[in-house]
């Protein structure tokens, strides 16, 4: 009998194997961030979703990752190989504290090799070929790139 009652009740969280190890996933799903991450995912804002389009699957040759974590912050969209950041804000950005949160964030992201490119909802909602056009400008730019240098001319070009 009590083997079918382990059948039909299997341990939970915490319980049986897992509280010897601690339970709770890997370290990495155990940090706040990745928890906020996922459930901005989920609940995406309609310009968030429509730039995502543009974005995924590299259309634009760089490739983004959406709701990344970079420190204690999340990001819209974030392109780590290039280290672009695309911020979407919208009306509650230009009010209050917020643009001081935004500055300090961005200082920080800075300081991490990051370019934040802030672009506003209205923008990506009536001009998606505009904000196109401007991040493929800035995921091409040769000054742009992680390393903060001029890449020299290939072989063969003249000065």
């Amino acid at each position: 009998m009590d083997a079918v009652m382990a059948i039909s009740n299997p341990p939970r969280n915490g319980e049986g194997d897992r509280a010897k190890r601690g339970g709770g996933g890997s370290r990495s799903l155990q940090r706040p961030q990745v928890y906020t991450a996922r459930n901005l995912r989920r609940e995406m804002t309609l310009p968030e979703v429509l730039l995502w389009e543009q974005l995924r699957a590299q259309k634009l040759g760089v490739k983004f990752r959406r709701q990344h974590s970079v420190g204690q912050y999340v990001t819209d969209f974030c392109s780590v190989a290039e280290k672009l950041i695309v911020e979407i804000d919208g009306e509650a950005h230009s009010r209050g504290a917020a643009p001081e949160r935004d500055a300090v964030r961005d200082a920080f992201l800075a300081i991490q090799g990051f370019e934040v490119v802030r672009i506003t909802a209205k923008d990506v909602l009536e001009n998606m070929d505009g904000v196109i056009a401007l991040l493929r400008l800035k995921a091409e730019s040769p000054l742009h790139h992680a390393s903060g240098a001029v890449p020299l001319p290939a072989r063969g070009e003249d000065f």
